[in-house]
């Protein structure tokens, strides 16, 4: 016999025994090695914060996709006639004071607010993972130089550096406004996940495999993108998801103050303006449009939290 089969011969001797070294029962297998995203996934489907806030999360997302399944009623049907009329119909909430279906206006306005929210959460990782995996990885003056421009942005007020800067938009246009929301919260939201970023990548590159894939010669680039991207989006995903319930909330303010979103456009933010100017003679279109905003930004922090509770080794 071979110096390998003896080798195998052993280990498969050594698997079938219990953990006291004696034999274990026929077909009993060893048990597998127990790893972060189990242990996490186990946690999560024991957490009911998790089960709801994602149901939430999947009950907004339908009505931005779908919102015909909502709502039969046009949001954009309006009819002085009905200013401020009771519900009937499909107008469960009654109308605003355009005589427009409030509930249908809420439900439609899910898209723009959750496609602002996503865009913005989506560039801010991209910048994020860029900037804080060269500072964490090449580190020296490359991370000090990154480092001060991440506190410097750090710094800034986002509401008031995005009224500054959205007030330079002079188009009416909704793809040119919803594009420059998106890319203004984007560039003003993106330090905390690099920070994050670049902390995982610090402690990522000091491992074993790193080590072992640069002695084969692997490249900064190959090194980078194989083994340390992976070990950094976990921690940056649940950073990007409480910003995206942040994001949210900052359109709707942007709206809510004419700087953002603007008519035609279907936005909470836009329609909660309007409800507090008409509040005295009918509320609901104004608690409508809040509490589906309120719902869905606390709804992706629950997420977050929960999803970075599970994560976390120390919370064990």
């Amino acid at each position: 016999m071979s110096d390998f089969e003896t080798v195998a011969a052993t280990e498969n001797q050594a698997a079938r025994r219990g953990p006291s070294g004696e034999p274990g029962a026929p077909g009993q297998m060893s048990q597998k090695p127990r790893s972060l995203a189990g242990d996490a996934w186990r946690d999560l489907r024991r957490n009911p914060i998790f089960w709801i806030s994602l149901a939430l999360v999947v009950l907004v997302a339908a009505m931005a996709a779908v919102p015909g399944l909502f709502t039969a009623n046009d949001p954009r049907d309006c009819l002085l006639s009905r200013q401020h009329a009771g519900p009937s119909g499909g107008a469960i909430f009654g109308y605003d004071f355009q005589g427009c279906d409030t509930y249908s206006r809420a439900v439609y306005g899910a898209r723009a607010s959750l496609l602002v929210g996503a865009l913005s959460a989506l560039l801010t990782g991209v910048i994020a993972l860029v900037v804080g995996m060269l500072a964490g990885y090449f580190g020296r003056w490359v991370d000090a130089v990154l480092s001060r421009v991440i506190d410097i942005v750090l710094g800034i007020p986002l509401l008031l550096a995005a009224i500054v800067l959205l007030k330079r938009v002079g188009s009416d246009n909704a793809t040119v406004r919803i594009g420059a929301v998106i890319f203004v919260l984007a560039v003003l939201g993106w330090t905390t996940a690099a920070r994050v970023v670049r902390s995982s990548v610090i402690i990522a590159k000091e491992q074993d495999y790193v080590a072992a894939a640069r002695m084969l010669g692997a490249g900064n680039g190959r090194i980078m993108w194989r083994h340390i991207l992976p070990n950094a989006l976990a921690p940056a995903i649940v950073v990007l998801t409480i910003a995206l319930g942040s994001f949210i909330a900052a359109e709707a303010t942007l709206s809510f103050l004419g700087i953002g979103l603007r008519a035609p456009t279907i936005s909470w933010g836009i329609d909660i303006d309007s409800g507090r100017v008409h509040m005295r003679e009918a509320a609901t279109p104004l608690i409508v449009p809040s509490a589906f905003l309120a719902l869905t930004v606390l709804a992706f922090i629950m997420l977050g939290d929960a999803i970075r509770d599970a994560f976390d080794p120390k919370l064990r």
